[in-house]
């Protein structure tokens, strides 16, 4: 009788629910489209911060980038303008819902892929250059 209950209680239990351990690699659901306060909190904006300076800001950012070069210490008093500029853009950005909603598309799309293949965006990258 003991060795019957020892296999009847070999069932799997997990701390975290299915969605965020189960899947093909154990890393989620891969269709899962809920998002974890972390997720809303730290990891998309954190997206829309990358995906903003480098596409819809790039040209405030870069003559920040080069005003700051330029003076050096003085980047305080010489370069508000462009500061002005940069932080008016990029606060905009942050602010529009649609971009908003394409970077959190984008973070989904990139974690589904991360759980349905066990592969990191940085190193699929690496791969495919």
């Amino acid at each position: 009788m003991a060795s019957t209950l020892k296999t009847e209680m070999k069932e799997v239990f997990h701390v975290l629910p299915d969605t965020y351990s189960g899947g093909p690699h154990g890393l989620g659901d891969p269709d899962d489209k809920t998002l974890r306060k972390a997720e809303k909190e730290i990891m998309i904006p954190q997206k829309m911060k990358l995906k903003a300076k480098k596409e819809r800001c790039a040209d405030e950012v870069r003559n920040f980038g080069t005003c700051a070069k330029e003076n050096g210490l003085l980047l305080p008093f010489k370069c508000r303008s462009q500061a002005k500029a940069m932080e008016v853009c990029l606060s905009s950005a942050y602010k529009d819902p649609e971009f908003v909603e394409l970077c959190t598309q984008e973070y989904l799309q990139e974690r589904s892929e991360y759980r349905r293949t066990g592969i990191k965006t940085k190193q699929r990258k690496k791969e495919e250059a």
